[in-house]
């Protein structure tokens, strides 16, 4: 079922529930609209089984849809743009924006059980007035035990309430007559014919035992720096394991002696003066 949304929400959106209805100046209009441009009935739609159909019926200023002039027989769709001289309506389908993938984690929300349009879910977010009237915001026309304005859903304080509106069969809040209560995630509403089911907010909480599972790191512990060596400047560095190596004499070999050879340059010596005596004595 198709819904008309003003854009200057002048008044609350409006359920195509006739089979045809009629938008004008005239008051047996089903939308009477006393702006100027428009015509005593300027434009009708018709509803042939589940399909919607605007017409223009002959007024001056035309009916636009989409900034495109309409004669007859268009067929609506949900978003189509509606424009009749300076009024613009917006045409949407709740049940398809009800089951539209949301990127918030989810508030309220209600779901038919049973009755018109079961299954369909329909998000909270703001006050809600539920009957077969076609300017409630939650409208099931087709429900004959409803009253045309049966009762209201509200939030406050980020919970979710009902009140009756004076209806005439009442409502059954989890099989026991209410009047006015605060609602809970799986409640369940008899309202007519119809039963729903109250679908809470998602909350994510934060579990200890996850806490307590969890892998634990340890602050990190720097390791000890070895001592750094500094390099004299008047040399290189000797490596220690070399100048150990070189220390070291290879194994069967006799150890170098280093005393100085005096006795022998003591006999070099004699040897040589006596030669020289011979010599000069000659």
């Amino acid at each position: 079922m198709l819904k008309l949304h003003f854009k200057d929400a002048r008044q609350a959106p409006l359920w195509l529930t006739e089979e045809r209805f009629t938008l004008g100046q005239d008051p047996r209009n089903q939308l009477q609209l006393d702006d100027p441009g428009i015509s005593a009935f300027h434009a009708e739609i018709r509803q042939e089984q589940g399909y919607y159909y605007l017409s223009d019926c002959g007024s001056l200023a035309g009916t636009w849809v989409n900034e495109e002039r309409v004669t007859t027989g268009l067929q609506l769709r949900s978003g189509d743009q509606i424009r009749l001289a300076s009024v613009e309506l917006q045409v949407l389908d709740p049940v398809k924006q009800s089951t539209a993938p949301r990127a918030a984690a989810g508030g309220w929300s209600l779901q038919v059980l049973k009755g018109e349009r079961e299954g369909s879910k329909y998000p909270v977010n703001a006050a809600l007035t539920l009957g077969r009237a076609s300017d409630c915001e939650l409208c099931f026309a087709g429900d004959q035990q409803l009253s045309r304005r049966h009762c209201q859903f509200y939030l406050k304080e980020g919970g979710l309430h009902f009140k009756d509106l004076g209806s005439a069969n009442g409502v059954l809040l989890n099989q026991q007559p209410s009047k006015a209560a605060p609602l809970h995630a799986g409640d369940q509403l008899q309202l007519g014919s119809m039963s729903l089911l109250v679908i809470g907010p998602k909350i994510t909480q934060h579990s200890a035992e996850e806490d307590q599972d969890a892998t634990r790191f340890m602050p990190m512990v720097s390791a000890p720096r070895a001592p750094v060596q500094r390099q004299s400047s008047r040399g290189a560095a000797v490596n220690p394991a070399r100048a150990s190596a070189a220390d070291t004499p290879p194994s069967g070999a006799e150890p170098v002696r280093r005393g100085a050879p005096w006795p022998l340059l003591a006999a070099l010596l004699l040897v040589v003066a006596g030669a020289a005596w011979v010599l000069l004595g000659r």
